[in-house]
């Protein structure tokens, strides 16, 4: 069974940052001995209304089980707009900082199109993480582009955004980041290959690190029942050490 068809565990509770029904973000408290930090979790799904953030439930769960606190974000999908999604993800950051239920430390991760986004944010002012972990991420939109990803997700996303603005959404266009990235990616992956993700590594010049996992595809990141997940774990914990 894929992850995106498996039973998802509910949360311990939900919190809106905003009046829209995708404007909040789920809770789970952690299980295992509490490491004291948040990791904030954004889902994949190419940007696209079709994928929401159920199917990181089974993930988000098991990162708790590690000891963990996990707000696993919502936002709004909006095909062409741009500027409303990049708002959400800012303010449902911001609720999670300021939830005081949460520790302080955050995390950010992020798959797939949630990696692009975990990955852009951090370049945000406004935004103070210890650090990013990019799952298999679209880290490189304009290459994302180029290659045609998800059947045109980046361009659906982007629509009739002057390149000034996809070069403000582009975290190959930014840079060395302010804080660590940690990208992870398989050489299996059929979705977003792992060249995407080496295009960021290089472009940043440096303060990104990169994993390739020889035989790890796309959504093995996110599926605790794989083999791979716990180097999603490791990677987190690489982070906060």
């Amino acid at each position: 069974m894929s992850i995106l068809d498996a039973e998802q565990p509910p949360p311990d509770r939900t919190v809106s940052y905003g009046a829209s029904p995708d404007q909040l973000y789920d809770v789970r408290d952690p299980t295992g001995e509490a490491r004291g930090a948040t990791v904030l979790v954004i889902h994949g799904g190419f940007w696209r209304p079709a994928y929401d953030r159920a199917h990181a439930g089974q993930q988000s769960n098991a990162l708790a089980a590690h000891g963990f606190h996990v707000a696993t974000i919502e936002y709004r999908r909006v095909p062409g707009d741009w500027p409303t999604m990049a708002a959400d993800l800012l303010a449902a950051i911001g609720a999670v900082a300021a939830d005081p239920d949460l520790p302080d430390d955050i995390v950010l991760v992020g798959h797939s199109a949630g990696g692009h986004l975990a990955t852009w944010a951090s370049y945000q002012p406004e935004v103070a993480v210890t650090g990013v972990v990019s799952l298999a991420g679209c880290v490189d939109l304009h290459l994302t582009r180029d290659m045609g990803l998800g059947d045109g997700a980046a361009a659906a996303l982007m629509g009739s955004a002057p390149e000034a603005v996809w070069r403000s959404a582009d975290p190959a266009m930014l840079g060395q980041p302010p804080t660590e990235v940690r990208l992870v990616h398989g050489t299996a992956d059929d979705r977003v290959p792992v060249e995407v993700s080496e295009s960021y590594q290089s472009a940043a010049g440096g303060g990104v690190s990169l994993q390739v996992l020889a035989g790890c595809g796309h959504h093995e990141l996110i599926d605790p029942a794989s083999a791979y997940f716990r180097h999603t774990v490791a990677a987190v914990e690489a982070l906060l050490s």
